[in-house]
């Protein structure tokens, strides 16, 4: 393995900063932790990126509401979002924000290479821009006359901005795109994508000449970056430190379906432009629900991570949110079915295993050091090429089911041989439940990292109090 290919980098989205975090935010962050901890656990030089996207006219006018300066409140919501990813396990290696001077100054280099090299040029805009997305929409995009995401009709704009020659890069992109060497996932995703190119693109503004809050444009201060731009390019500024350099291109970037266009058109276009190698693959995750109905401020449906922390515990959340539907797909997260499956899965399920082969490994005096699998025992080598092979096409939820089988064995083994009455094979067969509990803490090292510690130890030193309580 070259040193090039023992490295890793995974990106989530920078997280706006005009409210505070949410579980959409952590369903996508907990996504790239379990992946960049699946592949440091392989031997792999892992980046892990995150962070917060903290300038634009949005956040401006949230300062305002809340009686703060920008800085100032940028400085409050990022806290929550460093603190929400801590609360939640989340392993990254940067946490970049788009206030920082490092930042803002590469992405200023880098649209002063871009103008030198004849991709921008002045012109004129007039049209209609959502604050709340932070982009240029058309009367196509609306839905009776209102943007369809934040249900407020947009401000009708006319200014002079810098233009990027977006259309100049279409047709290579979307052969790119057709070829695999711009890899989209899942299928439906790239067909999205595919299918902008159909409708007709423009080229983009890259400044804006009525927003203050934001990066000033190197060569006309009377301009902000248009913030889209100044977002994308935090993947790349975060690797203009000596010691990150050589981790670029990224290996995966995990999206929303609402940004699908600025991360597989609008980014790929800009980094052509500038020389520099494309992302290796996007991986687009799908919208969810909260019992049926989208998640809304407005409807007090909105669910904090912490909150399910206090309730289930760090861990138990981290399971719960990867196994409500396929990522990828859209889905519902009820919280009456988020309560069922902690009792099921967790509670009566790999917490009662634990405490059920742990109490017969005490009752019987035996030691994991003493025992050897029979062929009772699933091959274990299977198991892990089937989880190993369900992590590498994202589905989480499969690599869990592939765990929870080896539970299920273990139940029905402990069940059918009734180790408890002394059988001439009982050590063989809690032996055989003890070695495997053990690979099940393995497996789980990258979802559940302390409950796998927590394990390992107990079937070390045969104590330990319950591990997932009756809710």
């Amino acid at each position: 393995m070259t040193e090039r290919n023992r490295k890793i980098y995974i990106t989530t989205p920078i997280y706006y900063v005009n409210t505070k975090p949410h579980i959409g935010h952590a369903y996508t962050t907990l996504a790239a932790d379990v992946l960049s901890r699946y592949h440091r656990l392989t031997g792999k030089d892992v980046f892990f990126l995150t962070g917060t996207d903290e300038h634009g006219a949005k956040i401006a006018q949230a300062a305002e509401k809340n009686g703060k300066e920008p800085q100032e409140f940028c400085d409050e919501i990022s806290g929550l979002f460093k603190q929400a990813w801590k609360n939640l396990g989340i392993d990254y290696s940067y946490f970049i924000r788009t206030t920082d001077k490092h930042h803002e100054q590469k992405v200023a280099e880098f649209l002063i290479a871009l103008k030198e090299k004849g991709f921008l040029y002045e012109g004129d805009y007039s049209g209609l821009y959502c604050v709340g997305c932070e982009k240029f929409i058309t009367g196509k995009d609306l839905i009776d006359g209102q943007c369809p995401d934040h249900k407020c009709a947009p401000e009708k704009v006319a200014e002079k901005n810098w233009f990027f020659k977006l259309k100049e890069f279409l047709p290579q992109i979307e052969r790119l795109i057709n070829e695999g060497r711009i890899l989209i996932q899942p299928e439906k995703a790239k067909q999205e994508v595919l299918g902008l190119f159909k409708q007709g693109l423009d080229d983009i503004s890259v400044s804006r000449q009525n927003v203050t809050w934001g990066i000033k444009l190197p060569w006309d201060e009377k301009q902000t970056i248009y913030v889209w731009v100044d977002a994308l390019l935090n993947y790349w500024t975060a690797t203009r430190q000596d010691d990150r350099q050589d981790y670029w291109p990224v290996d995966l970037h995990l999206v929303g379906r609402d940004i699908l266009k600025f991360h597989c058109v609008y980014w790929p276009a800009l980094l052509l432009a500038a020389g520099l190698d494309l992302p290796k693959q996007i991986f687009c995750h799908g919208y969810f629900t909260i019992n049926g109905q989208k998640m809304s401020k407005t409807i007090g449906n909105v669910i904090d991570s912490n909150d399910l922390i206090t309730k289930y515990g760090l861990d138990a959340t981290r399971y719960l949110l990867l196994t409500q539907f396929p990522f990828g797909n859209d889905g519902d997260i009820s919280l009456e079915r988020l309560d069922e499956k902690y009792n099921s899965d967790l509670a009566s399920g790999l917490g009662n295993l634990v405490s059920r082969v742990l109490t017969l490994a005490n009752n019987l005096k035996l030691q994991i050091a003493d025992c050897e699998l029979t062929s009772r025992v699933p091959n274990l080598e299977e198991a892990r090429q089937k989880y190993r092979l369900a992590l590498d096409s994202f589905q989480f939820n499969e690599a869990l089911a592939s765990v929870w089988d080896l539970i299920g064995f273990c139940d029905k083994y402990i069940n059918d041989e009734k180790p408890w009455e002394g059988r001439d094979n009982s050590k063989e067969v809690v032996g055989d439940t003890l070695l495997v509990l053990r690979e099940i803490a393995d497996l789980l090292k990258a979802f559940m990292p302390q409950t796998s510690d927590k394990i390992l130890n107990r079937i070390e030193n045969g104590k330990g109090d319950s591990l997932f309580p009756r809710i």
